[in-house]
């Protein structure tokens, strides 16, 4: 194998740039997370992500040119590969999209709660109260998390019962206080649920600690936890490690792969933080190795809120960011910039948006070209694995040549 090259994955978590075609199917005919943001906002400024080819991809995507308005001279002036994926999983999830991107299509049906009070079935509650030695939950609804903790945070001060809510991913979330019920507390509640959990056939346990006292003070921490189930098939992650070579997560990608295929795990929130971790784990990685960060804001923090103007400005930041690159690159480095579903802010709901997701492909010695449609996210693992002189992964077509 050879041993002097990385493959950098920024995965820009909801960055749809609309046009897939079976969103009807989810409800989500008409989607566009890029192209609605640049409308609604009146043009936006990414000229690093333009340089690169994101706007040739969007353009092909949906069909029409995005209106982003002029843009200023890019400072990131790399050749590139750019086209746009298509979800072939049967979910718009976070879970199937990451490990679609890594080679494992999701070609099950995952479980899923309903959205309406009660949630979750009582024979479940009761399981896990009584294990936990819980005197009951909160919540028991499909809803938005900042929204739920603002409503139930004082009565779970009072009462010490954990807030639970699900929402259109297959998940389960439960919320608590930070100092007052304990954050050890928390994930030893969640391990429990995970298990209670398994008939169910759901993806995800989140545990969602908060602080504060009252309404209007409280705010989740950073010390989230997803406790997911394991790929059904090896990854790409999983053939660099048993390949010998390093895999470094930053951000939540260890937890989206049940920690399967990761070496070495780093945490990180926000997209200040995420982006000043990431660089230095990019200059301090070895040769050989894969370096995956996922970038959550976009979709935790501005898709599902639907907050527009804020999708827009990370955008802008994200984009500012990227020739903080330059200096630590290494000549034989590739960069992939994708995403793993849509969370248009401008649609009807909070939930992701089905959308196919860009793909840019650059480094100091990629061949530059435009790479069309690609038909899985797995052409991603599979281009990557074929760069680092991997065995093939099951699925995909490498777009390296």
């Amino acid at each position: 194998m050879p041993n002097n090259k990385r493959v950098i994955i920024l995965m820009m978590d909801s960055f749809g740039i609309g046009g897939a075609e079976d969103a009807e199917k989810f409800g989500d005919q008409g989607a566009d997370t890029l192209g609605h943001i640049a409308e609604k906002c009146g043009g936006i400024k990414l000229p690093n992500l333009t340089a690169l080819g994101l706007f040739h991809a969007a353009c092909a995507s949906r069909g029409s040119e995005i209106p982003a308005g002029p843009q200023p001279w890019a400072k990131l002036l790399l050749p590139s590969k750019y086209g746009y994926m298509k979800e072939v999983s049967k979910g718009k999830d976070t879970s199937s999209g990451h490990w679609e991107m890594a080679g494992v299509p999701v070609t099950f049906d995952w479980g899923y709660f309903k959205p309406d009070y009660p949630s979750f079935p009582q024979k479940l509650v009761e399981a896990i109260c009584q294990e936990a030695g819980l005197p009951g939950i909160l919540g028991n609804k499909a809803a938005s998390g900042t929204v739920i903790i603002e409503e139930l945070g004082e009565e779970h001060l009072k009462t010490g019962k954990p807030i639970c809510y699900t929402s259109a991913d297959s998940v389960f979330q439960i919320a608590v206080h930070e100092k007052h019920f304990g954050l050890e507390h928390l994930y030893q509640v969640c391990e429990i649920a995970f298990k209670h959990l398994k008939p169910y056939n759901i993806a995800r346990v989140i545990a969602r600690p908060f602080e504060g006292e009252k309404k209007g003070e409280f705010k989740r921490t950073k010390n989230r936890h997803d406790y997911s189930v394991t790929p059904p098939q090896t990854t790409l992650l999983d053939v660099m490690k048993n390949a010998g070579g390093q895999v470094i997560s930053v951000g939540k990608i260890a937890d989206i792969f049940a920690h399967q295929g990761i070496t070495r795990a780093v945490k990180a929130s926000g997209l200040e933080e995420l982006w000043n971790v990431t660089l230095e784990e990019i200059k301090n990685a070895p040769d050989n190795s894969i370096i995956f960060t996922n970038f959550v804001d976009f979709d935790m923090t501005w898709g599902h809120r639907r907050d527009v103007q804020g999708y827009k400005e990370g955008l802008e930041y994200f984009d500012s960011r990227l020739p903080d690159l330059l200096p630590v690159l290494k000549d034989d480095d590739i960069v992939f910039i994708t995403a793993d579903h849509g969370c248009d802010p401008t649609y009807k709901g909070t939930d992701h948006t089905r959308e196919h997701v860009p793909v840019l492909m650059f480094g100091k010695n990629v061949t530059p070209g435009d790479i069309g449609a690609r038909e899985t996210y797995a052409d991603l693992g599979q281009t990557a694995a074929d760069y680092l002189g991997l065995p093939p992964l099951k699925t995909g077509k490498s777009f390296l040549k």
